[in-house]
């Protein structure tokens, strides 16, 4: 069974960084796609980020481009999100998720998989 682990949530001042890391494990495929997806208290989940081993296709919401990038080890099995100039609104929990075999990020963030997930605070 897959299984992601999340890690590298806390809390920051407005405009600090953070990198979270997805470690995967448990699967067969040949493929894969990771991506991060955030729920905030009383708003809609938000797919924020998405990269592919099969077609190496990113994906990343309007509200983090320039501002957040995602890289993968794929040796590690393991993607980064590194979060720059933080905003108050990017306070979340952030999960990771998983979807196994060709999957092509231009169709947004996987997710038949989650991770525990990570919270994320901002602070003004």
């Amino acid at each position: 069974e897959v299984q992601l682990v999340e890690s590298g949530g806390g809390s920051v001042q407005a405009g600090g960084s953070l990198r979270l890391s997805c470690a995967a494990s448990g699967f067969i495929f040949d493929d894969y796609a990771i991506g991060w997806i955030r729920r905030a208290p009383g708003k809609e989940r938000e797919g924020v980020s998405c990269i592919s081993s099969s077609d190496d296709s990113t994906y990343y919401a309007d509200s983090v481009k320039g501002r957040f990038t995602i890289s993968n080890d794929n040796a590690k099995n393991t993607v980064y999100l590194q979060m720059n100039n933080l905003k108050p609104e990017d306070t979340a929990v952030y999960y990771c998720a998983f979807e196994g075999g060709p999957y092509s990020c231009d169709y947004g963030v996987p997710s038949d998989y989650w991770g525990q997930g990570t919270q994320v605070t901002v602070s003004s």
